[in-house]
């Protein structure tokens, strides 16, 4: 993993968090962003990156919405204009919404869930692969959900973006097959993180894993160079992993 660059979304908090110290602390050229300055300034600091602009750490932080498109392409070209490269992609970011039925949902959530979910993840997907289609090289890790692939009541709008995240790695994982490319999901499944906290308020945190092994199974996924994992959706305990 030495001198490989690395980007991860929604890297302020939980398994973005635990992801951005477990590939620096292996020797990657880690980039990162998330939405809330605070968080992101705390990541920055652990890892000796400077907000937003050039570091002499082999980190990189943005301060970036993924729903635009503009910040996007600000983020991977200033990425490539320092490392030349991006060898993989960590789509991390992602919002709950509330817990409503269709019925019920209200379209401004509706909305901005999609919006950060679905567009901002083709977004930060569209950019990156653009990059490694020239090169025949490089892996997309996207993080999915239990409910991305069979519907739950009152999980809305993050399941419908979780479902359409599939189907998007689905298509894209056909489409960069020839070029050595390698697409995959992962569904973390129970993490001890504060959106697990938000959607399940009764349950005890110290049942589920620390989002630190999550970051491990992602690190093991970014550092094999099996292609028969393309297009593969995968679940945490998939790869046998203690939890």
């Amino acid at each position: 993993m030495k001198g490989r660059v690395i980007l991860i979304t929604g890297a302020g908090r939980g398994i973005g968090r635990a992801a951005v110290l477990r590939f620096f602390k292996e020797g990657a050229r880690v980039a990162f962003c998330a939405r809330t300055e605070g968080e992101l300034l705390s990541v920055a600091k652990e890892v000796g990156s400077s907000l937003d602009g050039p570091s002499d750490a082999d980190a990189l932080s943005f301060l970036v919405d993924i729903a635009s498109q503009r910040e996007v392409f600000r983020m991977v070209n200033q990425i490539i204009s320092k490392w030349g490269r991006i060898d993989c992609l960590i789509n991390n970011a992602g919002v709950l919404g509330p817990s409503s039925t269709i019925a019920t949902y209200a379209n401004e959530a509706w909305e901005e869930v999609i919006r950060i979910n679905l567009n901002g993840t083709f977004f930060v997907t569209q950019a990156v692969v653009r990059t490694m289609i020239p090169r025949r090289s490089g892996t997309i890790i996207s993080l999915s959900s239990s409910v991305g692939r069979r519907g739950r009541a009152k999980w809305g709008a993050y399941a419908v973006s979780k479902f359409a995240l599939e189907g998007m790695m689905q298509t894209l994982s056909e489409e960069v097959a020839d070029f050595g490319l390698r697409v995959i999901t992962l569904n973390p499944e129970a993490t001890r993180t504060r959106m697990r906290a938000a959607a399940y308020a009764k349950e005890d945190p110290n049942t589920l894993k620390d989002p630190e092994k999550v970051a491990e199974a992602l690190f093991d996924l970014a550092s094999s160079t099996d292609p028969s994992f393309n297009g593969r959706s995968l679940n945490f305990s998939d790869l046998g992993l203690n939890a």
